[in-house]
């Protein structure tokens, strides 16, 4: 017999009131289960994490405009605490643990659905962005979307696999590497990067990382990166990805960093055939390669967006074995002002996770 749950009339969420303004902690009203629509389920939530897109959607500075206000977050832990009368068929009930992505709905019947590229689809809605996201107690979802938690997993550590850990896994998957090539991450040390450092040594890539600091530093190599490049402190990159693959360069990158400077050399040292992932999301950069090496080369260049519900299983399968451990930092919501502004800084090393209690 499924639980029984007492939804509250209010919760406090994380709101912005208007694009470009301050995020700020508030009550609002909560979704009672008589409004949710079939197909839909209420979530209350434990946890959830703090992802760069959530800031750019604060801001607005990307070309698709985020709805205004907003409550922003994409990285949700909860139990389901109410179904939409005549959802059917339904694949979760009442009290399961699941988690919100990015991905908040896709139609599954449209051509990109049905190709196994949810992330495109033509009705998608976002979490966070295009309908309200995690920053709250409670979140309306949708049960064909939301993605079962193995017991295994702690509620904290899973949420940051949901958005950083479902995107660096399909861009590894398809990078079209195998066991022992090597594979450059700028931006390792960071929320993104520090998870793709871990699925491309269980991947049984060889990892060189490129980020800024001594604390990234000893977090990259803790995660078992082959090698260390200080972005601050490297004269010219590009000679010393060349010196550690032995003069050929690199297979793949997965650049996650939000700099364009990251893509831009990435042409230069990668080997013949390599592949380029585009993963980072810079507001307003370009992507700036030199045609002919690109072409004489034989590169690829590949945007790769999140991931499908696919993605999402396999990518908290391979954690739920203990080869991926996301490194983050427990905050509670209230805390969530000095989270953007740490963000918008750079100055946070692996990810920050907010307790919604």
């Amino acid at each position: 017999m499924s639980k029984t749950y007492t939804i509250p009339k209010t919760q406090k969420a994380a709101v912005v009131q208007k694009t470009g303004g301050q995020v700020q902690v508030q009550d609002i009203p909560v979704t009672s289960a008589e409004q949710l629509a079939p197909g839909e389920c209420l979530v209350k939530l434990s946890h959830t994490g703090v992802c760069h897109t959530d800031l750019h959607a604060a801001l607005g500075d990307w070309p698709v405009k985020p709805k205004s206000p907003l409550i922003g977050g994409h990285e949700g832990i909860g139990e389901i605490v109410a179904i939409g009368k005549g959802t059917a068929p339904c694949p979760v009930k009442i009290g399961q643990r699941v988690g919100i992505k990015w991905i908040a709905y896709s139609c599954l019947d449209c051509e990109q659905c049905r190709t196994g590229h949810e992330q495109n689809c033509l009705n998608v809605k976002l979490s966070g962005y295009t309908v309200d996201g995690t920053f709250s107690q409670y979140v309306v979802s949708y049960v064909h979307s939301v993605t079962p938690i193995p017991e295994n997993l702690d509620s904290a550590a899973a949420a940051s696999l949901l958005c950083a850990g479902v995107t660096v896994y399909r861009a590894l998957k398809y990078s079209e590497t195998n066991p022992g090539d090597w594979v450059v991450l700028p931006g390792a040390g960071g929320g993104l990067g520090h998870l793709a450092v871990q699925y491309a040594k269980y991947m049984g890539r060889r990892v060189i990382a490129i980020d800024g600091g001594e604390e990234k530093r000893k977090l990259c190599e803790t995660l078992g990166a082959d090698a260390w490049i200080d972005f601050e402190k490297c004269k010219d990159i590009v000679a010393e990805i060349k010196r550690i693959t032995g003069g050929q360069g690199a297979h793949a990158a997965v650049v996650t960093t939000a700099s364009s400077s990251g893509y831009t050399q990435a042409i230069d040292y990668l080997r013949q055939n390599g592949k380029l992932m585009a993963v980072g999301l810079p507001a307003d950069a370009k992507l700036e390669a030199s045609i002919f090496f690109t072409v004489f080369k034989g590169i690829s260049i590949l945007g790769s967006y999140v991931g499908n519900r696919q993605d999402a299983i396999e990518a908290i399968d391979i954690a739920s074995t203990g080869a991926v451990k996301v490194h983050y930092k427990l905050l509670k919501l209230d805390d969530i002002e000095k989270v953007y502004d740490d963000m918008g800084k750079g100055k946070i090393a692996g990810r920050v996770v907010l307790a919604m209690e």
